[in-house]
């Protein structure tokens, strides 16, 4: 099953992603499904006039559109995909500046997701103490040979991404699970 994507090619349009409430909002719509701003507002802790300007920016660069409301007055707003990538392969500068920029947005904000568990990991029932946590690996591996290990950890998860936006196939005891990573190189290469 492939999934819909919104691919971010436009430096000014990465830029626009770029910002912690608008990467908030496009994430609540993908979890939670539409919802007006007056809705996303409360769920984010946000006021109602800040969730609705952002949500019409997302919605000039593809990532969120206007869903069908429940009647006239109601004008709700829907993620537009469940996944978004952007140009880490470029080698315009301007490009690469703005996935620079996003990129350092998403990983602060896996840091912070990581934290907040962190706080609060001791209420946990040990059977998911056992099972959450920090884990690293090392491996020498070619550009080709990292692509492919990427694809394999993506279809691993396959499985389980229907679950995302039917909870009817959630079996009992489920909960959201953010497995987060990104891959760096230790050593520089000419």
């Amino acid at each position: 099953m492939t999934e819909p994507v919104v691919d971010l090619t436009d430096p000014v349009a990465m830029r626009a992603y770029a910002h912690p409430l608008r990467i908030s909002l496009v994430g609540l719509l993908r979890r939670e499904g539409p919802m007006t701003a007056t809705q996303a507002a409360n769920r984010l802790g946000e006021n109602v006039p800040n969730c609705s300007f952002h949500l019409r920016q997302l919605a000039k660069y593809g990532l969120v559109e206007r869903a069908e409301g429940a009647d006239a007055r109601e004008r709700p707003w829907r993620a537009t995909a469940l996944m978004t990538r952007w140009g880490r392969e470029s080698d315009d500068a301007e490009t690469r500046a703005a996935v620079d920029q996003l990129d350092a947005v998403i990983i602060r904000r896996f840091y912070e997701r990581a934290m907040t568990w962190l706080a609060g990991r001791a209420d946990d029932p040990p059977e998911w103490r056992a099972v959450t946590g920090p884990g690293d690996d090392l491996a020498y591996l070619t550009a080709e040979e990292l692509a492919e290990l990427s694809q394999r950890i993506d279809a691993l998860f396959e499985a389980y991404r229907p679950r995302r936006t039917d909870p009817s196939l959630r079996p009992p005891g489920a909960r959201t699970v953010h497995v987060s990573y990104y891959v760096t190189t230790i050593d520089q290469q000419p």
